[in-house]
């Protein structure tokens, strides 16, 4: 299991999960891989996963379902009026449904005594689909009719066991990198509180989002545990760089990799030892050629499907074992990890 030199131009390290994708896999070969996930997760807070075990048929055959196209089976491509039948609630909490371009603003936010402030004002030119496992009470899904999309919901099932599979890997290589047992994060996992999305991002005038005036999806950190992205080949995620200050490194599409990163839980576990990272999209401009004169130059369409990983919703986020003592004092308070998801996401809506 190694990071390829070659590979180290993105900024973001490659690491090789085939050696973990048998069921007997050794304790050194997780130690090996928690050792590179979690130097990767310290360094850039990003790491792209090759020979992760979700086939590529099938992560295919999820691009084919939300994308654009002439095939029937697309959501993104239904009448406004099918996606409109399936709405996110208006409780920016209940993280299910369609939403429509400009319904969301992705930011960081600044908490205070009163509530939470938006510190960015520009919507989030994109449309999305969110939905959880079947098995959810509290979140129930909101899907499109079976005449609408037929085998649409079967599908997602099916997506969603095959990623959770990869979670449990990923969970266990972090736990082991971080000195603690196989299992610790697992035990935070096991109501399978996760969450598909699938995202699309229509072209939008270059200079418009060159000057602010518009945004794909603004620079934010994610919420939960950890982030496993699929993305098509046209790219456009940035992340911030490791000096920050406004500085943004692009995370290029690599054939047969997901890409990962640790969200506000992981950084709250681990005392800020691995730190949830900004990043944004900001999708690239056609060539110059396809510009017809006299019409604006526009930026290239784009389709990406994150796997949010999320700890049960009654467990507390506190930090680890050996990241905190007398000499390192705790840098958060305990959070109940539903109340920390809902007031994030209600501040999104």
């Amino acid at each position: 299991m190694t990071v390829a030199a070659d590979d180290k131009h993105v900024g973001i390290p490659i690491i090789d999960f085939a050696p973990l994708l048998s069921d007997d896999a050794q304790p050194d070969q997780y130690a090996q891989a928690g050792n590179e996930v979690y130097q990767a997760f310290k360094n850039a807070g990003f790491a792209y996963i090759k020979n992760h075990g979700v086939p590529q048929e099938i992560v295919d055959e999820a691009f084919e379902w939300g994308g654009d196209g002439q095939k029937s089976r697309k959501f993104f491509a239904l009448p406004q009026s099918e996606k409109d039948k399936v709405p996110h609630p208006a409780e920016g909490w209940y993280h299910r449904g369609y939403s429509g371009v400009g319904r969301e603003k992705v930011s960081q936010n600044v908490f205070d005594a009163e509530g939470i402030a938006r510190e960015r004002s520009v919507p989030d030119c994109k449309e999305s689909f969110e939905m959880g496992g079947e098995h959810e009470e509290r979140l129930r899904n909101i899907m499109p009719a079976e005449h609408v999309l037929p085998g649409f919901r079967a599908f997602f099932a099916l997506f969603f066991d095959a990623c959770y599979r990869l979670e449990l890997r990923l969970l266990r290589a972090i736990a082991v990198g971080m000195g603690l047992d196989a299992d610790y994060f697992v035990d935070y996992h096991r109501d399978r509180s996760n969450q598909i999305r699938l995202l699309h991002y229509p072209p939008i005038e270059e200079e418009l989002l060159a000057k602010g005036k518009v945004d794909c999806i603004g620079a934010h950190t994610d919420f939960g545990t950890v982030t496993m992205l699929f993305q098509d080949e046209v790219g456009g995620l940035e992340v911030e760089t490791v000096e920050g200050k406004g500085g943004f490194t692009p995370a290029p599409y690599i054939p047969g990799t997901v890409v990962v990163n640790i969200g506000d839980f992981l950084m709250r576990w681990s005392n800020d030892e691995l730190r949830s990272t900004l990043h944004h999209v900001r999708t690239p401009p056609v060539d110059e050629r396809d510009v017809e004169p006299g019409r604006p130059r526009m930026t290239r369409e784009r389709y990406s499907i994150p796997y949010f990983v999320g700890a049960d919703g009654h467990r507390t986020i506190d930090c680890v074992p050996g990241c905190w003592g007398p000499d390192r004092p705790k840098k958060y308070e305990p959070i109940n990890a539903s109340e920390y998801m809902d007031m994030r996401l209600n501040a999104t809506y």
